[in-house]
């Protein structure tokens, strides 16, 4: 008798894969649970994973990547929200965004979400723009 598929199983595993063609790299060494978190730890990350990259990142009919990318590095930039933005920057310099074009985003960043905050996401940006020289 065959095991039937697991399609819960298989949803996260397409959104591992999805993920890791956006980075270049996979995601699994920053999605474990420590001991001290409760038993439903992994529960929120699989979610939070399969939503970003099984619901919203795959739906290129109207948005491609490339400006998908750009539309989540500027929402994290405005939010100030610095692990995403780190995340979502890399994610945009591998879909062939280039870092100038990033300079200019910061700039829009500037203007409506105001100067300390570009500064502050900019500052993640010149990191991530050293990994990538």
């Amino acid at each position: 008798m065959t095991t039937p598929p697991n399609p819960a199983a298989a949803r996260y595993v397409a959104a591992l894969e999805t993920a890791a063609d956006l980075l270049g790299f996979r995601l699994e060494s920053f999605l474990g649970t420590s001991p001290a978190e409760p038993t439903n730890a992994a529960d929120f990350l699989r979610i939070a994973t399969e939503h970003a990259f099984a619901d919203a990142w795959p739906r290129t009919e109207h948005l491609d990547t490339r400006a998908r990318a750009l539309v989540s590095v500027t929402i994290a930039a405005a939010l100030g929200v610095t692990e995403p933005l780190r995340g979502q920057l890399r994610i945009a310099l591998h879909n062939g965004v280039t870092k100038e074009e990033i300079v200019e985003l910061f700039v829009q960043v500037a203007v409506y979400a105001g100067v300390a905050r570009a500064f502050e996401g900019y500052q993640v940006a010149t990191e991530v723009f050293t990994e990538s020289t």
